[in-house]
């Protein structure tokens, strides 16, 4: 349509028809005259209305997802990092009861054994100093560790301090190939020098080569002198095998240690040596060996009933002639011990040179 004069004329007339309807219509509340007309203009245009909202529902959700996807987000990421707070709690419960477990051995150990230790946390292994099987601790001079102290734990000998910083030291451990340590045996008293082996047995010379050694005896640390690099009294294995001396002046055993050397985590530096040698004290008590059951088996002798209510033991009770007995009777009267002769003559016997009225045959054999 053009703009002209008379257009622009219907326009104002339409717009002030409208009005005056909506002024009526607001006017008649419930019975306006122009509510008939408003139910059937929603009875045809209602479906196109309905029809026009499905085919744009999607796009406005797709809005309203878009407008609110930065609150749902966050909330996404609160929750998973409220996640992550509560597993890094759980794992840092099990892991403070794993810390406590290692410290009360440790110190148990240094009860037994009279140690003032001073308690350090493995924080760096091996790679950060070379090639060798060392850790670094975080205790350092200004804790009173000195360079040759002795290192160890609740299960055994550690190792040795060998360099030493203000906040941290570096410890060699015991199965190290550049590591030796004065062993003594348990109850034999053998002397002898264990060897590192990296993550190989310990392997120990013993100074008698006819020295009797069995799987299953255990060392402790033989001390050193002023108690420099070791003190006295520290496990440090098991035997698993043991080499013939062959005549040797001394002989090779091979020995577990108690030091799980891949799984340190707390240790103890000692500090202040027992006054004396604790020897076998520190060492944990041996299992004492499951007892064998024994079984014993009793024969019980076959019983018939005699028929009056009463057990026969046939096997046990029986005449003189291998019958049993009819009543049972453990104790039948003694066979007569001179049964009378049979007489091998049918016709009565003649008197008895003798004189023996019965007729009986004298000692002699005579008739």
């Amino acid at each position: 349509m053009r703009d002209t004069r008379e257009s622009r004329l219907l326009l104002v007339l339409l717009i002030a028809v409208a009005f005056a309807l909506i002024t009526v219509d607001i006017r008649g509340g419930a019975n306006s005259p122009v509510d008939g007309a408003r139910q059937a203009a929603a009875a045809v245009f209602g479906p196109v209305e309905n029809g026009v909202a499905a085919a744009v529902d999607p796009v406005g959700n797709a809005i309203g997802a878009v407008r609110d996807s930065g609150k749902r987000h966050d909330k996404i990421s609160t929750l998973q990092a409220e996640n992550e707070a509560l597993k890094q709690k759980l794992g840092s419960d099990a892991r403070n009861r794993s810390r406590l477990g290692q410290l009360d051995s440790m110190l148990k150990t240094a009860g037994e054994g009279q140690y003032g230790i001073k308690a350090a946390q493995v924080v760096a292994i091996g790679a950060a100093q070379g090639f060798s099987w060392t850790v670094t601790i975080d205790a350092g001079s200004n804790d009173g560790i000195k360079r040759d102290m002795t290192v160890l734990n609740g299960d055994g000998l550690v190792g040795r301090v060998t360099t030493v910083g203000p906040s941290t030291a570096t410890v060699l451990l015991a199965n190290d190939p550049d590591f030796t340590v004065g062993t003594r045996m348990e109850n034999s008293d053998e002397l002898g020098f264990a060897t590192g082996h990296g993550d190989r047995p310990l392997s120990v010379q013993l100074l008698n080569g006819k020295a009797k050694v069995n799987p299953g005896d255990r060392l402790v640390t033989f001390g050193s002198q002023a108690d420099k690099p070791f003190v006295p009294g520290v496990p440090v294995g098991e035997v698993v095998r043991v080499d013939p001396s062959g005549g040797a002046l001394t002989r090779t055993i091979y020995v577990r240690p108690f030091v799980g050397f891949t799984k340190l985590d707390i240790v103890g530096v000692v500090v202040q040596a027992p006054r004396t040698d604790p020897r076998d004290e520190v060492l944990p008590a041996k299992p004492k060996p499951t007892p064998t059951p024994t079984v014993t088996v009793t024969a019980t002798p076959s019983q018939a009933p005699d028929g009056q209510g009463n057990t026969n033991i046939a096997d046990q009770h029986a005449n003189p002639d291998g019958n049993p007995l009819p009543n049972g009777n453990p104790n039948p009267p003694p066979a007569n011990a001179n049964p009378p002769a049979a007489n091998a003559n049918p016709n009565p016997p003649n008197p008895n040179p003798n004189g023996d009225p019965n007729g009986n045959a004298n000692a002699d054999g005579d008739q």
